[in-house]
């Protein structure tokens, strides 16, 4: 892993420690209905028995515990050896099998081409600097019509204040800021001390058509609440969605060369 990667693991090592509410497992409840809970916005409405899953960054004993219960065959990725012994407590709580990984979202060579038919990812893509690389291993890793559901920290709400100035919340980065965003402490939106980086949505969204998928939906979790204390994350988020969900699939043809294709498309 690199730099980047070493630093946060050991970002989300502490807050793990530190018992934070960014590293809450799922509950019981959950677990009894988990149908409801992995068919958001009627996304996988057939649900996930049967089918290899991959949960990209997500350690933590939260989502592969809960498509576990599902049925899915799940694999769970994350930087973090703390969060994954999370996943590890939750699986033998609850007589799951769940496969732990300790690698970096950009460089997953331990999993062969088409391995998975869903990767679900939680945000996570703001800890690396290179979307286009994971994107990349995502593409590789899934099965030609597999589905790719992703979430991601908003790009504007990333450049603006975590703080409201009276009740107004400013723009205080540039669209494309390069390296590390300023640090923050204190707020719900940003996990305090990790690296984050600015991703557009051009690259969010633009770089996974490049990468072969097709997006079939896209959602921004409402979490906002017109009434809430100024500052609180549903003040915030009234004002500032904070996240972006993303439904894709991976094109049967994704893998097929273009030139292939071509020569396929005229008669002979």
């Amino acid at each position: 892993m690199n730099e980047v990667s070493e630093y946060n693991a050991q970002v989300w090592d502490r807050m793990v420690a530190q018992k934070s509410g960014f590293a809450s497992t799922v509950s019981a409840r959950v677990l009894n209905d988990p149908q409801k809970h992995i068919n958001i916005y009627d996304w996988l409405p057939e649900g996930v028995h049967g089918k290899k899953v991959l949960c990209l960054a997500a350690g933590g004993g939260k989502h592969a515990p809960l498509y576990a219960a599902g049925g899915a065959d799940v694999t769970v990725l994350d930087v973090s050896e703390a969060m994954l012994e999370k996943d590890r407590i939750m699986a033998e709580k609850h007589g799951f099998r769940i496969r732990r990984v300790r690698a970096c979202m950009t460089s997953m060579d331990m999993f062969d081409p088409g391995e998975f038919d869903v990767i679900m990812q939680p945000v996570s893509s703001c800890y690396i600097e290179n979307l286009d690389a994971m994107y990349g291993e995502v593409q590789r890793i899934l099965k030609p019509g597999g589905i790719y559901i992703v979430q991601h920290k908003q790009p504007f709400s990333l450049q603006c204040s975590p703080f409201p100035e009276g009740s107004k919340y400013h723009v205080q980065t540039q669209g494309h800021h390069k390296g590390p965003l300023p640090p923050v402490h204190g707020s719900e939106h940003r996990e305090h001390g990790a690296l984050e980086f600015l991703h557009p949505l051009e690259a969010l969204l633009g770089g996974l058509c490049q990468k072969g998928f097709m997006i079939e939906d896209v959602r921004e979790p409402w979490h906002g609440r017109e009434d809430a204390a100024p500052g609180s994350f549903a003040h915030r988020s009234h004002y500032v969605p904070p996240y972006v969900a993303i439904k894709a699939r991976k094109r049967i043809d994704s893998g097929i060369a273009f030139s292939t294709l071509i020569s396929q498309a005229v008669p002979h």
